[in-house]
C-alpha cells in the first residue's frame, strides 16, 4: 500500500492553526497562566508548616482525626526533604488543570447522557484522547503555547478529561428510569429533573470521575516537567536525566503524598456533597466503636474557623516576618529584572548556566534557570519563552535545530572551543582504536553503543552519518537514554572490566576519572569540532543590551571549564550554586571579568549622604533628576527627590530645605526668581545650552508663522493659548512681555493647567486637526512626535536663549563637595538628552526608573563619566 503521510497532514494542520489562530492561543495562554499565578501565589505565600496545618484541618473535616494527623505528617515530610516549593507548583498546576477539566467535562458528560448522537460522536474522540501516549500531547502544546506552565496545563486537561466525561454520562444514565418518569409525570421540566433528580443521584459516580481526572492530571503534570512545567515534574525529570537516585526518590515520594491526599480528599468530598454519601457517613459513625474522639469530625463552621485562623496567622507571618536574605548584589545593574535561562542537563551546560546565574544575581538580576530536553529548549527560545542558553554546540551537533530556528534566534558568539564528538571505549579493550575497528566486534559489545538524550545532536549524527558511514548501523543498536545513564553504564562496566562503547565528547571530566580510548574518526563522519555558543531569543540584545554585551565577551578555557565542572561535582547534587561559589573563591575577580561594570562597585567619598533634590514636572528635569538619582545610588548615596512648582522650588532652596536642582533656565526664563533668591543660592554651572522658549502651532495651521501672525485670529484659536505651570518663568514672560509686545494680551487668554495638561490638549487637538497654540520650549520631544511650527519672535520678546543650569543652596558646595564637583563637570548633548527623554516616554506612565535604567544600560560607562571615583 502507498504510505499515508498522516503525520505530515497533522503537522501541516498544526502549522496552519498556529499561523492563523495565534491570537486565540495567546489569549488562552494569558488566562491559564493568570489562573496558575493566582493559585500559586496563594499556596506558596504561607509558611510550609502552617499551610500543612490548613490542609490537615481540611482532612480532619473530611475524613477524621487520623487522616488529619497523617496529612500533616506527609506535608511536613515534603518540607523536610526540601520539595515544598516544587510541590506547591505542582499542586497549583493540578488544581488549575483539574478545575478547567471539570468545567469542560461535566457539561459534556451531561450532554452525552441526554443525547445518543452526542454520545456516539464523543466516544471515539474520548478513546483517542485517553489512549494516545501522554508525551505526544506535549508536542502541539509546545508549538501552540511555548514551554512552561501553559502547555503542561493544556496537555493535562486533554489527557485527564475522558474519564470525567464518561463517568458523568454513566452516572446520569444509571439513574433509575422510573424515578425520572415519576418526576416527569408530576410535570417536572427536563431541566429541573436533571438538577433535582438525576444529578444528585449520579453525584457519587460524577465525583468518582472527578477523582480520576485529578489523579490523571497529577500524573500528566509530572510528565510536563520535561518542557519546563516546573514543580515536582522538573525534579523527577532532572533525576531521570542525571540518574540521581536520591532526588528521584524524594521527588517521587512528594508526588505520592500529593496523590494520596488529593485522592482521599476528593473521595471524601464526594461523600460529603452527596445525599447518599452523607447517609453512609451517618451509618458508619453510628456503628463505630472505640475511641469516639478518633471518629469525631469538626462541623463545617468549626473547620472553616480553623482554616481562617491559620490563614490569618500565615498571612501575618508573611507580612511581619523578615524577608529571606537574597544573594549579594555587587553592582545593581539589573534592578531586579528577571531573565529565563534554559539549559540541557549536560555537565558543561549545568556549569556555565549556574555560573551565569551567580554572575547575574550579583549584578542585580533575578535569573530563573530550568532544564529542558534539547528540542523543547530550542522551541521555547524560538517562541520567546526562554531568553538565553549557554550550551549550543555549533556548527555540527545542533545543526538541525539551528537551521529550523535560526531566524528566531541570535548567536551571541562562542565561549569555548574547539570541542570534539567521539565514541570511546575503556583502554582495557584491546584492538579497538578507531571507529572502523568496531566492525565485526558487535558480539564483544553486545551489539550496543550506549548513547545519551535521543534529541541530542550527537545522537542524530550517530544515526544519520557515523554508523552508516562505517557500516555499523546494522550491527549495532544505538541505545538512547540520558547523559547520566550513559555515565552510569560506563562506571558499572568499568568497575567490572567489561567491554562498553559510549558516546562522549571533549571536554568531559570522564576522561580524567577513567582511562578511556577516543576512537579515531578516520572518515570525518562527526565533522569538524564544534564550539560552545551562547544563543538568545530574537530581541533579547535590544531588551538587555548590557547582558548581551557581557555574554558576547564571555570566554572560558579548558582548565577553567573542567575545574568548574569538578567543583559542581564535588558540591553534590542539588548544590550547583555552592559549587560555583567555591570555584569563584579560587578564581577571584572572575565576576568582574565576565560582567564588567566600570566603577559600579566604587563608592563615593560621601557614600551614605542623603542630598535632597527638587524637580519640576518638565521632561528634561524629570529625566535628569531620575538619572542623577540612579547614579548617586550606585555611588552609595541615598538621595531623596520631590516635585515642586517653580516658585516653591526657589523658595525652598533659598531656605535650605532643598539642596540642589538641575533645571535652572537662565539668564532669562527664571531670571526673576534668580534675582530674588541669588544671595542664598549657588550657580553650579550649565550642563545644556541652546535652548529657546516659544509658542508653537500644528503645521496644518496655515498663515501663522510668527507671533505677529496671531493678531486678529483669536476666533480661530477660540481666544486661548494653552500654557503650562502658572509659576514658571516662561509663563511670566508670556504674560508680562510677549503678549503685550504683539498686542495679543486682550485677544488671548493663557490657560495654566500644567505641562501634562498642555501636552494632552495638544495631542487631542492634533488628532482632530483643530487649531491650537501651545506654550513650548526647545529641546522637547513633542517636536519629534508632531509636525509643529515654532512661531518666530521678531521682536525678541522672549529674550535671548537660555542655558539649563544646576542650582543649589549656598551651603551645597561645602556640604556635598564630591557631588558638587561632579555637577561642575557634567554636560549632556542634545542627542543624549533626547534619547533619555524618549526612553522614559517609551517605558510608559509611572515607569520613569525603568526608562532611565534602559538608557543607562545602552550607555555603558555613563556612571563613571558623570560621577568618576578614583
Amino acid at each position: 500500500m502507498p504510505r499515508l503521510d498522516i503525520g505530515k497532514w497533522i503537522d501541516s494542520g498544526i502549522t496552519w492553526l498556529r499561523e492563523n489562530l495565534d491570537w486565540l492561543f495567546d489569549f488562552i495562554a494569558k488566562v491559564v497562566d493568570g489562573m496558575y499565578e493566582g493559585v500559586h501565589d496563594v499556596l506558596s505565600a504561607p509558611e510550609p508548616l502552617l499551610f500543612a496545618g490548613i490542609l490537615a484541618v481540611i482532612a480532619w473535616w473530611l475524613r477524621g482525626l487520623v487522616a488529619g494527623v497523617v496529612a500533616f505528617a506527609g506535608f511536613a515530610l515534603i518540607d523536610s526533604i526540601q520539595q515544598w516549593d516544587e510541590a506547591m507548583e505542582t499542586l497549583s498546576l493540578v488544581l488549575v488543570a483539574g478545575f478547567i477539566t471539570i468545567v469542560m467535562a461535566v457539561p459534556l458528560g451531561i450532554w452525552a447522557a441526554r443525547s445518543r448522537t452526542v454520545s456516539t460522536m464523543l466516544r471515539p474522540i474520548l478513546d483517542f484522547m485517553q489512549t494516545m501516549p501522554a508525551f505526544v500531547y506535549l508536542i502541539p502544546g509546545i508549538f501552540f503555547f511555548g514551554v512552561g506552565v501553559v502547555p503542561g496545563a493544556i496537555a493535562t486537561v486533554v489527557f485527564a478529561m475522558p474519564p470525567s466525561v464518561r463517568m458523568t454520562e454513566l452516572g446520569i444514565r444509571q439513574v433509575d428510569e422510573e424515578l425520572v418518569e415519576a418526576a416527569e409525570a408530576f410535570g417536572t421540566s427536563p431541566r429541573r429533573t436533571l438538577v433535582r433528580v438525576q444529578l444528585p443521584l449520579a453525584l457519587p459516580t460524577i465525583m468518582a470521575g472527578v477523582n480520576q481526572a485529578i489523579m490523571l492530571a497529577l500524573s500528566m503534570v509530572v510528565i510536563s516537567g520535561m518542557v519546563g512545567g516546573g514543580g515536582l515534574g522538573s525534579s523527577v525529570f532532572e533525576a531521570i536525566s542525571s540518574v540521581d537516585v536520591a532526588l528521584g526518590f524524594e521527588g517521587g515520594l512528594a508526588v505520592v503524598i500529593l496523590a494520596m491526599y488529593l485522592d482521599r480528599m476528593t473521595g471524601a468530598l464526594g461523600e460529603r456533597v452527596s445525599p447518599l454519601g452523607r447517609r453512609a457517613i451517618a451509618k458508619r459513625n453510628a456503628a463505630a466503636s472505640g475511641l469516639k474522639v478518633l471518629q469525631w469530625r469538626p462541623a463545617t463552621s468549626l473547620a472553616t474557623v480553623g482554616v481562617v485562623v491559620l490563614a490569618l496567622v500565615a498571612g501575618g507571618m508573611n507580612v511581619f516576618g523578615e524577608d529571606e536574605k537574597g544573594p549579594e548584589v555587587t553592582a545593581d545593574v539589573g534592578k531586579g529584572r528577571s531573565l529565563n535561562i534554559g539549559y540541557i542537563n549536560w555537565d558543561e551546560g549545568v556549569a556555565s548556566t549556574y555560573l551565569w546565574k551567580e554572575v547575574l544575581e550579583q549584578r542585580g538580576f533575578k535569573p530563573k534557570v530550568q532544564s529542558y530536553e534539547v528540542g523543547a529548549l530550542y522551541t521555547g527560545m524560538a517562541a520567546g519563552d526562554i531568553d538565553v542558553q549557554t550550551n549550543s554546540w555549533l556548527p555540527v551537533t545542533h545543526e538541525s535545530y539551528w537551521k529550523n530556528y535560526r531566524d528566531k534566534l541570535d548567536d551571541l558568539g562562542s565561549w569555548y572551543g574547539p570541542t570534539s564528538l567521539e565514541v570511546a571505549v575503556p583502554s582495557y579493550v584491546k584492538g579497538v582504536k578507531t571507529l572502523e575497528d568496531l566492525k565485526g566486534k558487535g558480539g564483544t559489545f553486545k551489539g550496543k553503543i550506549i548513547g545519551i538524550e535521543p534529541g541530542a545532536g550527537e545522537m542524530k549524527l550517530m544515526k544519520d552519518k557515523v554508523l552508516p558511514g562505517y557500516g555499523l548501523d546494522k550491527e549495532y543498536k544505538l541505545v538512547s537514554g540520558s547523559t547520566a545513564g550513559m555515565l552510569s553504564q560506563l562506571e558499572r562496566s568499568y568497575a567490572k572490566q567489561e567491554p562498553v562503547a559510549v558516546t562522549l565528547w571533549s571536554p568531559h571530566w570522564a576522561y580524567s576519572k577513567y582511562d578511556l580510548t577516543k576512537l579515531k574518526d578516520t572518515k570525518g563522519a562527526f565533522g569538524s569540532g564544534d564550539r560552545l555558543h551562547m544563543l538568545a531569543r530574537k530581541g533579547f540584545a535590544q531588551k538587555e543590551p548590557q547582558v548581551a554585551e557581557w555574554m558576547k565577551g564571555f570566554k572560558l578555557d579548558e582548565k577553567q571549564l573542567t575545574t568548574l565542572e569538578q567543583a559542581i561535582q564535588d558540591a553534590g547534587k542539588g548544590n550547583q550554586q555552592q559549587g560555583v561559589r567555591a570555584w569563584l573563591e579560587k578564581n577571584p575577580g572572575m565576576i568582574d571579568k565576565i560582567a564588567p561594570v566600570a566603577g559600579a562597585e566604587a563608592k563615593g567619598k560621601q557614600a551614605g549622604a542623603a542630598p535632597r533634590i527638587g524637580y519640576f514636572p518638565w521632561d528634561e528635569d524629570i529625566a535628569t533628576t531620575y538619572l542623577w538619582k540612579n547614579v548617586l545610588e550606585r555611588r552609595g548615596y541615598k538621595p531623596s527627590i520631590k516635585q515642586y512648582d517653580v516658585g516653591s522650588m526657589f523658595t525652598g532652596m533659598a531656605a535650605g530645605q532643598i539642596d540642589v536642582e538641575f533645571d535652572g533656565w537662565l539668564p532669562v526664563a527664571q531670571k526673576q526668581y534668580w534675582d530674588k533668591y541669588k544671595h542664598n543660592l549657588v550657580d553650579i554651572g550649565a550642563w545644556y545650552d541652546k535652548t529657546s522658549l516659544e509658542l508653537a502651532v500644528p503645521s496644518y495651521v496655515k498663515d501663522v508663522k510668527s507671533l505677529a501672525d496671531l493678531k486678529g485670529k483669536g476666533d480661530e484659536f477660540k481666544g486661548k493659548i494653552v500654557g503650562i505651570e502658572p509659576g514658571t518663568g516662561e509663563m511670566k514672560l508670556l504674560k508680562d512681555k510677549v503678549l503685550p509686545a504683539y498686542g495679543l494680551d486682550e485677544e488671548y487668554e493663557v490657560t495654566s493647567a500644567g505641562s501634562p495638561a498642555m501636552l494632552a490638549e495638544l495631542e487631542r487637538a492634533y488628532k482632530k486637526r483643530e487649531p491650537i497654540i501651545a506654550v513650548l520650549w526647545t529641546p522637547h520631544w513633542a517636536y519629534s512626535k508632531y509636525e509643529l511650527t515654532k512661531l518666530a519672535d521678531p521682536k525678541k520678546a522672549f529674550g535671548e536663549n537660555n542655558e539649563i543650569r544646576s542650582l543649589g543652596h549656598k551651603s551645597f558646595p561645602k556640604k556635598y563637595p564630591e557631588f558638587y564637583g561632579w555637577l561642575k563637570n557634567w554636560h549632556m548633548t542634545e542627542e543624549e538628552l533626547a534619547g533619555l527623554e524618549a526612553s522614559i516616554q517609551d517605558a510608559g506612565k509611572g515607569k520613569v526608573e525603568e526608562g532611565v535604567r534602559k538608557w543607562m544600560d545602552a550607555h555603558p560607562g555613563i556612571v563613571d563619566k558623570m560621577a568618576p571615583v578614583k
